[in-house]
């Protein structure tokens, strides 16, 4: 599959990022030229308050700007820099109105989300931890917009997977440029990829914000048409087989930029909803980039999710329940791997891809095939080889007090790692923490 982008248009496409420099709304960088840092074990509390928002008849919300649901380390910045990616907004469970507002059947339907923040962008923060030396604190030093290519901006609502609903229990239209961003990469010529859930999709950014290009599953484009900014339908039609907010979760950058990887959050719902609850096999992907762009998809594998009681922290038997919310590259094709369920987090190492099978343009990527791929009880007998993969840590044994809903990590230098937790904007009082954690030699063990 081929998404080879012209010379010309390449060309349009760093003038545009060049140009959003010019204009850029975000705050300054502290430095343009990395140096090193002294980096610590240490927790940091994150407060950025967004809005206190009232619902008649129910409560009061403080809410606090969700940062972390992705993370990612530039190697050229300073070791005690990172970036962070919010998620679409605050949002609850229409069938949680009860428990959270104390409003009873506050939607029309019980599978919609009520966003109570409509108008909310998803953000890119810069992190400086231990701003002025002093351990425990950060600043926040850059915050980039998402913006359409009139850099309008983009908001967070739903395309055509759920209904929407506002404070007041009014239905939100669809929104064919809305986003659920997850996961971040920044490359040396200061554009960005982000990992989006709804589509599923990867957005290449310009430094600015204003997206460039989205790349989505193939079919899902005419969906998207009213969008204004590009909308490329090249990602496997058969990931538009989704479950309902179980989309791309994750990404990693080689380091010489030459591979971009993602891998869903949980297995596809193919062919039906049973599939996917009892399903253990997530397919990853290796992207080939040219000068930035997505060039080809060159691979397709299978990696198989630890069983669900594994996980004794969260006390559950359903394996819906086990997925993937983050990925970094030590290098080409070795990749650490983030496994969780609630309050249980892994890390896994996967060291040979090539040694796994390519499923890349087989069978198993048509929906017709039956059985399919997340119905096979044994994949050694349909000839497929997953990934293997290595543990190298586990939040129950290692670091038991780790926050749950670990969602970012960051290698910040040879040393240390960051932890970062999606606190769900603070809906139901959690609160966002970065942890600094001396792991990174256990990764390469």
């Amino acid at each position: 599959m081929n998404l080879h982008i012209s010379h010309a248009l390449f060309t349009g496409l760093m003038a545009a990022t060049l140009a959003g420099c010019d204009n850029d709304d975000s705050h300054l960088d502290k430095t343009d030229i990395a140096s090193p840092s002294l980096l610590s074990k240490e927790v940091i509390e994150v407060n950025e308050f967004l809005e206190t928002v009232s619902f008649t008849g129910g409560e009061t919300l403080t809410l606090d700007v969700g940062v972390g649901s992705g993370a990612f380390h530039f190697q050229d910045d300073n070791s005690d820099e990172f970036y962070t990616i919010t998620d679409r907004g605050p949002n609850i469970a229409c069938n949680e109105s009860t428990q959270v507002l104390g409003i009873d059947d506050f939607c029309r339907d019980d599978n919609g989300r009520i966003f109570p923040v409509p108008n909310f962008t998803p953000t890119i923060y810069k992190f400086d931890i231990d701003a002025g030396d002093v351990l425990g604190t950060y600043d926040v030093i850059q915050t980039i917009k998402l913006k359409d290519r009139d850099d309008n901006p983009i908001s967070g609502l739903p395309n055509t997977t759920e209904n929407a609903y506002n404070k007041n229990g009014n239905r939100l239209d669809f929104d064919p440029e809305g986003v659920d961003t997850e996961a971040i990469v920044k490359l040396s010529n200061g554009t960005f990829w982000l990992a989006e859930e709804y589509s599923p999709s990867l957005i290449h950014i310009a430094a600015n914000g204003r997206i460039l290009e989205r790349i989505v599953p193939a079919g899902v484009e005419s969906d998207l048409a009213a969008a204004n900014y590009r909308i490329i339908g090249a990602l496997p039609a058969i990931l538009k087989k989704l479950h309902q907010n179980r989309g791309i979760e994750s990404l990693a950058l080689s380091p010489d930029e030459d591979f971009l990887y993602f891998i869903m959050e949980s297995p596809l719902a193919n062919p039906d909803e049973a599939a996917y609850k009892k399903s253990r096999y997530v397919r990853l992907f290796k992207v080939s980039l040219r000068y930035s762009d997505l060039d080809s998809l060159v691979a397709e594998y299978v990696y198989v999710l630890d069983e669900p009681d594994t996980f004794t922290a969260d006390n559950t038997n359903q394996q819906s329940d086990v997925k993937i919310s983050e990925m970094v590259a030590l290098d080409t094709d070795k990749l650490i791997i983030l496994e969780r369920v609630t309050r249980h987090t892994k890390l896994y190492r996967l060291s040979k891809l090539d040694d796994a099978t390519n499923i890349l343009g087989t069978e198993w990527d048509n929906e017709a095939i039956t059985p399919s791929l997340e119905r096979l009880s044994d994949l050694t007998a349909q000839g497929i080889i997953s990934l293997e993969k290595k543990r190298v840590f586990d939040s129950r044994r290692d670091l038991s007090d780790l926050d749950s809903k670990i969602e970012g990590i960051a290698l910040l230098d040879n040393e240390y790692l960051a932890f970062i937790n999606d606190n769900d904007f603070g809906i139901k009082g959690a609160q966002t923490r970065i942890r600094i954690e001396k792991r990174v030699e256990l990764l390469n063990q």
